[in-house]
């Protein structure tokens, strides 16, 4: 559906006009290099999201493992393992090609959120690589994130969405499962009872 001519915002004085001035405050906590109370948050995440662009699109992926596994080397540098995963590899096709990235920590109970971009690159290092061994196995890659800027987001969006709230967790039950999804979209047979029957098993093998 697109929107009609009348509505749709297509200057950045419109949009100005719009929201007007930002907060002064906002500004102030962008910052171009990771400070210690950035660190202290980067430290706690277990979890981050990584979007990346390129000529042929952009890609928001997620990313996980215990808390700390984003290591700040120095002030302006973080490096994060790129573990087992589907090979699509995506974000990295976009990291080699283009360089520019995002990231955004999540801290599981904590409002806030925190921002980074930059420009990232791949590393297959081997010391490297074995400084972030799991479980025994090493990363594919490591990305080398380089800060251009960095500041946190108030906690307003994980308010209103409850994020962090048990009473509105879902029940994975009450959503298609992943074996019914690819059932819906194979054009082969596939059984999608015994890839859930399966898959939890799978994934306990092949997660690092």
């Amino acid at each position: 559906m697109s929107v009609p001519a009348e509505h749709h915002i297509s200057s950045i004085n419109q949009l100005e006009s719009l929201y007007g001035d930002a907060n002064p405050r906002s500004l102030t906590k962008e910052i171009d290099y990771i400070s210690d109370h950035y660190q202290a948050f980067i430290d706690a995440s277990p979890f981050v999201m990584l979007a990346t662009v390129a000529d042929e699109g952009v890609d928001c992926s997620p990313r996980g493992d215990p808390a700390g596994f984003v290591r700040v080397v120095d002030r302006k540098t973080l490096m994060m393992p790129d573990r087992n995963g589907n090979n699509r590899v995506d974000s990295l096709r976009n990291i080699v090609r283009d360089g520019r990235a995002s990231l955004l920590f999540l801290v599981p109970g904590v409002g806030e959120t925190m921002r980074i971009n930059g420009r990232a690159e791949l590393s297959i290092e081997p010391t490297l690589l074995e400084s972030f061994t799991m479980d025994g196995k090493l990363p594919r890659s490591v990305v080398v994130m380089h800060v251009e800027t960095i500041y946190f987001q108030c906690s307003k969006a994980l308010a209103r969405s409850q994020l962090w709230s048990p009473e509105v967790q879902v029940p994975r039950s009450d959503l298609p499962s992943t074996g019914q999804m690819i059932k819906a979209l194979s054009t082969e047979h596939f059984d999608a009872e015994e890839y859930d029957k399966n898959y939890p098993q799978h994934m306990a093998k092949t997660i690092y």
